[in-house]
């Protein structure tokens, strides 16, 4: 009845989303096989994008000519650009969304994509022949052929949902789960593990006096998180900020031999960086409360999401509990928190690419790899779907390098280090985040990916008139000498020496007191010269002039370090041979295979000597 195609997706949420626009985009016919239509997209935590170092993934994902980026601005509700007070490669945007246009936004984006064909059913294996994969199998015994699959899971692969000491099977919250396809890879030779996450209660606005809370508003003038040209918010609602108290802990800490995270019913490892509620009160026993943010779930409704009280405790203690923080005296539950465990993949078994190193044309994106979060999901599912649409036109792979994206950290991490954890991305995992800033991922990325066909021609030509323009405001800087009379009341103003001859207008705007944006509000000459220009070239002009030395510093550690990547290694190197190695050496480098010297030098447990001695081997 279906045709074969070039890719299946299976699974609808982030990563698979991701994975079904890139593909569909670069030529590819595209299946997307989903266990529930109305759920593509589905926002099954909290509904925000971005965040620190995630609104960065965000961004490079839209610079790629991805739909993340366009889906969270026409469905937001709140826009913050976080850490402004920091240098701007730490400033990160986010956006909190309406949970239910972001689903339906998706969907809509995904329907009016050329190649794209949908099908309800859940794939219980795939089909492979002499180590490559030819197609899945379907629950409603189907047999659909593909050159290439690419399985994005979630958390749906022998879900188990926890609240207190009851646990049915369950992808998320009134959904199954999947089965068949461990149990096949684990046939096919894949190494597996369970892994562990989790969600808070929903509450009911209605319940909860918000006059007891602290309001947190969005930005005065929202920004946004595509280079295209949507609309930044006119309106925003306002989420809001309480903590939890001794009386939450302790009734909190009543339940705990309730507990399915300490009576051991829960085998998965959980996520670090996002613990639950009752993690928090044992690990952290010397505080006294913790932060709970209180954020709506969308513009007509009056769900809550308490971010901060994930947990998996029984109903009766997670009710008494909450009712005990400041807002929630009178709350109404619509639904209880729980916990969720899964089937991952360590990623140690993938290639930079994706692709599974026992199966051809296989390839695994998002937290079957054992990553959390939307943006690292989507990150992972436009990385696999744009190189699972190049092998099968046979042209050259897409791997982005650490200093190229964050999307290249997150991968080379998962591909080079594994993990054992829920693997979530900080600003602090790249090295070179002066060069990954948010407000660059155009010029980084979209020129690379309008090369492949991906970025439209309609998106280079904007990078091209931003570029051109930060060029002629730097030019304007550079060029312009400014009079001690024309300047000092300004620079006194701003609590900054005066000078005592002319000087480049450039080297005013480096002194840390002094910005563009001031210099237009001070200096009416340069504010009818600069207005001309728009926003988002004068920041990049800024940004450049304030930080060109660390810039210019970080290049070069890159290009220096990206030397190492030139070294090729054979797929079938003997490391065994080398007797000068250490022993752990030798285990790690057989064990993942690197492709390039580079890579081998970031595996844990291979030292520097250990490289010396490839290199050496290796005639370099």
């Amino acid at each position: 009845m279906l045709k074969e195609y070039d890719v299946i997706v299976v699974g609808g949420g982030h990563a698979g989303c991701e994975a079904t626009a890139a593909a569909a985009n670069l030529g590819s016919s595209v299946l997307l096989i989903t266990m529930n239509m109305s759920t593509i997209a589905q926002m099954s935590c909290n509904p925000a994008m971005g965040g620190v170092a995630k609104g960065q993934i965000v961004r490079e994902i839209d610079a790629m000519g991805g739909y993340s980026g366009i889906v969270s601005d026409k469905t937001a509700v709140q826009f913050r650009m976080l850490n402004l007070s920091k240098g701007p490669a730490m400033w990160s945007p986010r956006v909190q969304s309406d949970r239910w246009l972001f689903a339906q936004e998706w969907r809509l984006m995904l329907e009016q994509t050329p190649n794209v064909d949908f099908w309800q059913d859940t794939v219980v294996g795939i089909s492979t022949e002499n180590g490559k994969v030819t197609g899945v199998s379907t629950s409603l015994g189907m047999e659909i052929k593909a050159k290439s699959v690419v399985l994005t899971n979630g958390t749906f692969l022998n879900g188990l949902i926890h609240v207190g000491q009851k646990n049915f099977g369950g992808g998320r919250a009134a959904e199954r789960n999947s089965t068949g396809i461990t149990e096949q890879l684990k046939e096919l030779g894949f190494d597996h593990g369970r892994m562990k996450t989790g969600t808070p209660p929903r509450v009911d606005a209605r319940s909860l006096d918000f006059s007891k809370m602290e309001e947190q508003r969005g930005d005065e003038f929202p920004s946004k998180f595509s280079f295209t040209s949507t609309t930044p918010l006119k309106k925003q609602l306002s989420c809001h900020i309480t903590y939890t108290n001794q009386h939450v802990h302790d009734i909190l800490a009543s339940g705990l031999d309730r507990s399915p995270m300490f009576s051991g019913a829960i085998e998965g490892t959980g996520p670090r960086y996002c613990p639950s509620i009752e993690d928090k009160i044992v690990r952290f026993s010397e505080r006294d409360r913790h932060q709970i943010f209180v954020e709506p779930e969308g513009w007509n409704t009056v769900e809550i999401y308490v971010n901060g009280f994930s947990t998996s405790l029984p109903m009766d203690v997670q009710f008494k509990a909450i009712k005990e923080i400041k807002g929630f005296e009178n709350v109404k539950l619509f639904r209880p928190g729980y916990a969720i465990e899964y089937d991952y993949f360590p990623p140690t078994q993938l290639k930079h690419t994706l692709e599974t190193k026992l199966i051809e044309n296989l390839y695994f994106a998002g937290q079957i790899n054992g990553t959390t979060g939307y943006e690292e999901a989507g990150g992972q599912g436009l990385m696999a779907g744009i190189n699972a649409s190049l092998k099968v036109h046979e042209k050259q792979p897409l791997i982005l390098r650490r200093d190229q994206a964050y999307m290249g950290v997150l991968i080379d991490d998962l591909i080079t280090k594994g993990t054992e954890e829920p693997y979530r991305m900080f600003t602090s995992r790249a090295e070179y985040r002066i060069l990954l800033r948010q407000d660059n991922a155009d010029s980084r990325l979209t020129k690379l990916s309008n090369s492949i066909g991906l970025a439209s021609n309609q998106r280079l030509e904007a990078l091209e008139i931003k570029e051109r323009a930060t060029e002629q405001i730097l030019k304007h800087l550079n060029e312009t000498s400014i009079r001690p009379e024309d300047v000092n009341e300004f620079l006194k103003e701003s609590g900054t020496s005066e000078i005592s001859q002319k000087m480049k207008l450039s080297a005013i705007v480096s002194r840390p007191q002094v910005s563009l944006d001031s210099i237009m509000k001070g200096l009416p000459k340069e504010k009818a010269k600069l207005e001309q220009f728009d926003h988002h070239s004068i920041e990049q002009a800024e940004i450049k002039i304030k930080y060109n030395g660390y810039i210019e510093r970080e290049r070069e550690m890159a290009d220096k370090l990206n030397r190492l990547e030139d070294v090729r290694i054979k797929d079938d190197f003997d490391y065994h041979k080398l007797t000068s190695i250490s022993t752990e050496a030798r285990e790690k480098l057989s064990k993942i295979r690197p492709t390039t010297i580079g890579q081998a030098s970031r595996i844990s447990g291979v030292s520097p000597s250990d490289i010396s001695v490839l290199l050496i081997h290796f005639g370099r």
